[in-house]
């Protein structure tokens, strides 16, 4: 009998056997596809990658600011595809031989929870069972196609495309509509913006990037209207089909012709066809329903990941992973959520973490807020010719930091320290005792903090 089994081998998937594997603990790892998951294969990475070429070719483009005079410049789409699967492989192997390294077994099969056995689960897969003390569900989630006229006929067809299909496109469409304005649909919009394709957003909210900071999201619409990209703003998707989309708004029907249709409204846990009936896991609408120790309901049962349904992220799966995979060791540790970053690898980049505006006037915390441009940063005036937002928010009575939100260059790289003042519910006079070094964007969370009053 194994001391693991697991179930996914995507980000919570594959941490969770190395950690576990490097622990001393006998680990089998069940995935049907490539290790890494969506996240390495199908999302995080190869879309960054696409990026990357994206904000070189727009830099060069606009060099002249900078005094760079290019000449013929192309952004040759193939190649970047060629260079996306190259990035892709190299990590994939990194992550196999960091398995293979922890004693991890991989078994490329889909794997079904088929019951209890003495001392533990019982797991099928290839007509083979596999039994193991503990049980770890990281199965992650899938695109949600909602039941819109023409969308699954289009998907089957080729002609609509999730997350997988888009970013593996042959060639640039020359109209390409996203179904969709969150993290999944702008960072594509900004790819395809600038390799050459006409895009358009069609959005049912009346913004774009979900739970971002109104003002935030704001900013960015500005900036990728600037750009070219068309928003269509509290729309409905009604039908698709004959190359257009159609859509409803204010009572009037209206069609956008398009050679491509990526969905991009969201993610559903993969909670189905796995057996969890069969030791009676308990699921919500969101997914599996985990404590702040990653367990389920049944003993010595573990979820993590998108499959639990609370923060669909790579790098909360992999918190989540080592929560759980703690827990099984007899080691205390807890997950919590309110100090997760969330990044848009858009150009400009939005990070954030903590509360938005929004969401602390929600919740009835009486807090003060400061922002400044981030052109109060020397780096970033030395490195851009636009502008940028950084914004902190703080609780009125404990004077500790609650938000922190950026739109510039390098916000990515930036909101992990901002998490740490959030998650030590650090004070304002506390954080201004941090050294920033000189010169550095990162300086602009400084300015904000210097901006209230004692």
């Amino acid at each position: 009998m194994h001391d693991l089994i697991v179930l996914g081998g995507g980000p919570a998937g594959y941490l969770a056997s190395e950690r576990a594997g490097r622990a001393g603990m006998d680990v089998v790892c069940f995935e049907m596809r490539e290790v890494g998951g969506v996240c390495l294969n199908e999302g995080c990475i190869p879309s960054k990658a696409l990026l990357n070429s994206a904000k070189i070719y727009s830099h060069a483009k606009h060099g002249e600011a900078f005094g760079v005079i290019a000449g013929d410049l192309k952004l040759d789409h193939s190649l970047v595809e060629k260079r996306r699967a190259k990035v892709v492989k190299t990590l994939v192997g990194g992550v196999s031989a960091g398995l293979k390294a922890n004693k991890v077994t991989v078994v490329k099969e889909q794997a079904v929870i088929k019951g209890f056995v003495q001392g533990g689960f019982a797991v099928e897969a290839a007509g083979q069972t596999y039994e193991a003390k503990n049980l770890l569900i990281a199965t992650g989630s899938s695109p949600v196609m909602p039941p819109i006229p023409g969308l699954r006929e289009g998907y089957a067809a080729g002609w609509v495309l999730t997350n997988r299909e888009v970013l593996a496109l042959a060639e640039v469409p020359a109209k390409l509509t996203i179904i969709g304005g969150g993290v999944i649909g702008l960072e594509m919009a900004a790819y395809y913006q600038t390799a050459g394709s006409q895009v358009t957003v069609i959005e049912m909210l009346d913004h774009i990037a979900g739970p971002t900071d109104g003002e935030i999201s704001g900013l960015l619409l500005k900036a990728y209207q600037a750009k070219g990209v068309k928003f269509e703003l509290g729309a409905k998707v009604v039908s698709l089909g004959d190359g257009r989309v159609n859509f409803e708004r204010d009572g009037k029907t209206v069609a956008v012709e398009s050679d491509k249709v990526l969905c991009s409204i969201g993610r559903r846990a993969n909670v189905q066809g796995i057996g969890l009936e069969n030791i009676g896991v308990e699921t919500t609408r969101a997914g599996v329903k985990t404590d702040a120790q990653c367990r389920t309901n049944v003993l010595n049962c573990y979820a993590a990941g998108d499959v639990n349904g609370v923060s669909m992220l790579a790098h909360t799966a992999y918190r989540e992973s080592e929560v759980a995979v703690n827990t099984m060791l007899g080691k205390k540790d807890t997950m919590r959520y309110h100090a997760i970053p969330s990044v848009i690898y858009t150009d400009p980049e939005v990070a954030s973490v903590g509360m938005s505006e929004e969401a602390a006037k929600a919740a009835g915390i009486e807090y003060e807020c400061k922002k400044l441009s981030m052109r109060y940063a020397g780096r970033f005036v030395a490195e851009n010719e636009g502008d940028g937002l950084c914004k902190i928010l703080v609780d009125k009575k404990h004077r500790n930091v609650i938000g922190v939100h950026m739109l510039g260059t390098y916000s990515s790289e930036i909101i992990w320290g901002a998490a740490e003042m959030i998650e030590t519910e650090l004070r304002v006079v506390d954080a201004r005792e941090i050294v920033f070094p000189h010169p550095t964007v990162s300086e602009i969370i400084r300015e904000v903090l210097w901006a209230f009053e004692d």
